[in-house]
């Protein structure tokens, strides 16, 4: 009988280096949003892909970077977390402006990680490949990788060849998941991160950076092929809030249309989605507000 291998696999990196855009294209679906703005992933967001012979769980992480907030603090740890008992790490840089000091020092966070250690090279697409040699050289001198492999999560070339290498670095073990799984992830928890993202899309300034999203309720009526969805979108202060809501509630409006048109699609049903704003004064550094809006400081293994 042939091995079958599975393991876990995280996707680490600074913000916007296209952690979660890599994710997405191996999954082939969206489970992770994606924006222009860096810090969009706040969560350890888990996904599986499954091949032949194998079963690979994909963690994406938070970016590391150095805020003050408690907030911030919080995401980089969820990044160390998810690290630190993985069996494959893969650290994205971007081929179009590394920033060799900065990689450096989120490499050497992931202290005591048995993960073999992976660099990708990613937005191939956007630069000439000569430019990639004396880069892979600059990095190779400061941590041994298993391998160094160059892609473009946007256009998915050298993503196949990425899931063969991984592939070959995991353990023989039996699936974690069943077959039709994708992700651990909630169907409220994937609705407030998809309301989350048109916020930060279509706002500017602090706002995406002082913004959560909880869902109040999330009640099924299979009769009429309709969900009805309650959400409040928290934000730090009363001016954040009249932004938000805008001239008529016309910016609220906007926001929720896109959301719920978006929630219909990956739920193939009918959606009411209903949005309140509140002022949750400093939630940013509040540990109980984080807590409580789904940013804990204690995290859960994933198996």
């Amino acid at each position: 009988m042939a091995s079958f291998k599975s393991g876990f696999i995280s996707i680490l990196g600074r913000p916007n280096v296209g952690k979660s855009t890599l994710f997405n294209r191996i999954l082939g679906e969206k489970i992770a949003i994606v924006t222009e703005k860096p810090q969009t992933t706040r969560n350890r967001i888990l996904g599986i892909k499954h091949v032949e012979g194998g079963q690979l769980v994909f963690l994406d992480t938070p970016g590391f970077h150095k805020g003050r907030s408690a907030l911030n603090q919080r995401m980089v740890q969820t990044a160390i977390a998810s690290g630190r008992e993985a069996d494959v790490l893969l650290f994205i840089i971007e081929a179009t402006s590394p920033l060799i000091e900065a990689d450096q020092q989120m490499i050497e966070s992931i202290k005591g990680g048995q993960g073999a250690p992976f660099l990708i090279i990613n937005k191939i697409d956007l630069v000439k490949k000569e430019t990639l040699l004396p880069l892979i050289d600059q990095y190779q001198k400061f941590h041994p990788f298993k391998q160094i492999l160059p892609l473009s999560a946007m256009t998915g070339e050298g993503v196949e060849v990425l899931l063969e290498e991984i592939l070959k670095a995991l353990p023989e073990s039996p699936p974690y998941y069943p077959e039709d799984m994708i992700t651990d992830q909630t169907e409220r928890f994937l609705v407030s991160e998809v309301i989350r993202e048109k916020v930060i899309k279509e706002t500017y300034q602090e706002i995406p950076y002082a913004t959560a999203v909880t869902v109040e309720s999330f009640k099924e009526h299979p009769e009429k092929n309709l969900v009805i969805i309650k959400a409040t979108i928290h934000v730090e202060r009363t001016s954040q809030k009249k932004i938000l809501i805008g001239k008529g509630g016309g910016k609220l409006k906007q926001i929720g249309e896109m959301a719920r048109k978006e929630t219909e699609a990956f739920l193939g049903k009918k959606v009411f989605l209903g949005l309140w704003v509140s002022v949750e004064r400093h939630w940013t550094q509040d540990p109980q507000a984080l807590n409580r809006l789904g940013y804990p400081s204690v995290f859960p293994r994933w198996n």
